[in-house]
């Protein structure tokens, strides 16, 4: 046997070496999540263009899948995309409203309005799965894109006015190649199936949306993002650093799956003594004279297996608890003892294991809902196997209102309330997520706790 290594998953591998042992193994050089990480290393990804359909596109990932990529990875984890959508949640909040900002005692008010023209509007094209679009990309990936369609009315003359907005799946979507390496620079943005090379869809093209003159193109798109540190066009996500944890965390369950399907699990170590099965050789040859060495060899494997059979049904069942094994010690041939059986438990250490794993479950399970930026509380992960208390949770929710909303609520919103502003000037009403204040239990009165039924 040779020391061999199987594949167990996208990211795992199994070292079997010549003396049984097995080991597992992630991350692999010549694994898929290379495309991520260590080439990524090498050279920046967004350095040279990809062609595509005839048009040069800055890549999105080495491979220009980025998107996917992350996808496949989050698909695969048990935290991530709960995370995700618990971010998600917490965000929309309570719905969207428009809204006006006031100062009043040196203070910023949020007044909500009511508009019921802006509203139809909103209303003619679902806003809200436009919003919800743009919101799963953004806390995937830190950007999404969009088009912006004007009403046809402005081919015969009249006030250009935006249509409606719509939502582009960032999979599908690539900016054209600048030599500027300048993102003000790009010109248009491609759209098409980029998960297959575009090769049954084709690819179509929207000029970039002029923000200081929306109504220059009938049908436009954008790259709305937050800016990431040292990239020149495309933003990664704020979990970038915790892919590792991610891939990591989500490779134990295959791994305990592997080990539990493939592994020895051996109980017993049975020793048989040579000379034992001498003297049966010898003894079948008295008996059977006419028999060659071949007939005895088939004899003696019978033997065996039936000998292996009768000790398995004494050692394994929870039926032959307080069974025994007897043996009778033959002398050995040169007189230095006694040759007998001997049958040895095997500790194969598997709490060790499984414990270990366990470990780095939980530092998985911490590193992931840190680097999504999110308070384990809010996030439902147990810290030290306990879940946060009420206080906690309530003041966690209370800093992620306070420090963790406006930046992502205003990169996902800007797009619309632009368009707001285009179509409705003078009106000062933007689009906002409402968030309804919690307070402890002890601060609400009586009267209007919640009760149970």
């Amino acid at each position: 046997m040779k020391n061999t290594v199987k594949k167990i998953s996208d990211h795992s591998y199994a070292l079997h070496l010549e003396d049984g042992r097995c080991f597992t193994l992630s991350n692999r050089r010549d694994s898929s999540l290379d495309s991520l990480f260590w080439q990524a290393q090498d050279r920046n990804w967004e350095y040279l263009p990809h062609t595509i359909q005839g048009y040069r596109v800055i890549p999105y990932g080495i491979d220009n899948q980025l998107p996917t990529r992350l996808r496949d990875i989050l698909d695969s984890n048990n935290l991530g995309p709960g995370i995700l959508e618990r971010q998600m949640g917490l965000l929309f909040g309570q719905g969207l409203y428009l809204s006006q900002l006031s100062f009043e005692g040196g203070k910023i008010e949020r007044q909500w309005k009511e508009d019921r023209e802006i509203m139809d509007w909103l209303e003619s094209w679902d806003y809200v799965s436009y919003i919800k679009g743009c919101m799963t990309d953004y806390l995937h990936l830190k950007g999404f894109f969009d088009a912006k369609y004007l009403e046809r009315g402005h081919r015969i003359g009249r006030n250009p006015r935006i249509s409606c907005l719509e939502h582009i799946p960032a999979k599908n979507a690539r900016l054209e190649w600048t030599d500027s390496r300048d993102i003000r620079d790009v010109r248009h943005i491609i759209v098409g199936d980029f998960e297959n090379a575009c090769v049954r869809t084709g690819v179509r093209v929207y000029p970039v949306y002029d923000r200081r003159n929306p109504g220059k193109y009938g049908a436009s798109a954008s790259y709305n993002h937050t800016y990431s540190f040292a990239r020149d066009f495309y933003s990664v996500p704020q979990y970038w650093g915790a892919l590792r944890w991610i891939v990591r965390g989500s490779e134990i369950p295959t791994i305990f799956k592997y080990v539990t399907d493939n592994g020895i699990n051996l109980a017993y170590h049975i020793h048989a003594p040579n000379e034992y099965w001498d003297t049966k050789r010898d003894t079948l040859k008295n008996i059977h004279p006419d028999w060659d060495d071949a007939r005895v060899e088939k004899e003696i494997s019978r033997l065996t297996s039936e000998l292996l059979t009768q000790l398995t049904e004494v050692l394994s069942g929870k039926e032959n608890a307080g069974k025994f094994f007897y043996t009778v010690d033959i002398p050995s041939e040169n007189g230095s003892g006694a040759v007998s059986w001997k049958i040895e438990a095997i500790d194969q250490k598997i709490k060790d294991f499984v414990d270990s794993q366990l470990k780095i479950s939980e530092a998985s399970a911490s590193a992931i809902t840190s680097g999504m930026g999110l308070h384990p509380s809010l996030s439902n992960v147990m810290v030290n196997g306990k879940l946060a208390s009420g206080s906690e949770l309530l003041y966690a929710f209370k800093l992620y209102l306070l420090s963790d909303t406006e930046i992502a609520s205003n990169g996902i919103l800007e797009p619309i309330n632009q368009a707001i502003a285009f179509n409705f000037p003078g009106r000062n009403l933007k689009l906002a997520f409402y968030h309804q204040t919690i307070q402890a239990e002890e601060a609400v009165p009586a009267d209007k706790r919640v009760k149970n039924q």
